[in-house]
């Protein structure tokens, strides 16, 4: 049942569809950047507005950006980086960045192989990647540990068998500060595999 008028109610359905908040979150969310209207809703509005129209995927990587090439890709310190990190989703690449992996370079996929929902090669940014690969000592590929995630990176290092390139992938296994009585049996198992000598 709507509140407030057709405008109310589009906000809070628009607002539903982003991740992690649902009709009743919108529903708060909304009611109080009205509370809130001049110091919250009108400077939200303008971002949007200027967002919408300087906000662009970058050309080279694929991240989003004010710029393309985007700032990463421009950034001078990492001109001579001989890493090259593959992630799914510009989400991931961020996480990436504030964690200070270094200086390094990134390509994202825009997702991951999955036929179940129609997602195949062509449907993703590695025809890019394999023509990046070249420059590259090392390609590390950051995808989820999900069957679809394993599934793309086994199809990439295929791709690029017989390109010279190092191809690794990031470690699985126990978390920093994990204990191993929370942790479930592939996870376990998983880290055994990948054992470091110390």
């Amino acid at each position: 049942m709507a509140n407030g008028g057709p405008e109310i109610e589009q906000l809070i359905q628009l607002l539903a569809r982003l991740p992690g908040l649902g009709p009743r979150s919108a529903r708060r969310a909304v009611l109080h950047l009205i509370k809130r209207k001049d110091q919250l809703m009108i400077p939200l509005s303008a971002a949007l507005d200027r967002a919408v129209e300087a906000v662009v995927t970058c050309e080279v990587c694929g991240n989003v950006d004010t710029r393309s090439p985007c700032g990463i890709c421009s950034d001078p310190r990492r001109a001579e980086s001989g890493l090259l990190i593959v992630v799914e989703d510009v989400a991931d690449l961020w996480a990436l960045e504030r964690a200070g992996v270094g200086a390094v370079k990134y390509h994202v996929l825009g997702g991951v192989l999955s036929p179940l929902d129609g997602v195949g090669p062509e449907d993703l940014s590695l025809d890019a990647l394999i023509a990046r690969a070249g420059q590259f000592s090392e390609i590390v590929l950051a995808v989820n540990a999900t069957v679809e995630g394993q599934t793309t990176a086994h199809y990439i290092t295929d791709r690029l068998a017989g390109s010279g390139v190092k191809v690794t992938r990031l470690a699985h296994g126990v978390p920093v500060g994990g204990e191993l009585d929370y942790l479930d049996e592939g996870t376990l198992s998983q880290a055994l595999k990948a054992r470091t000598a110390l």
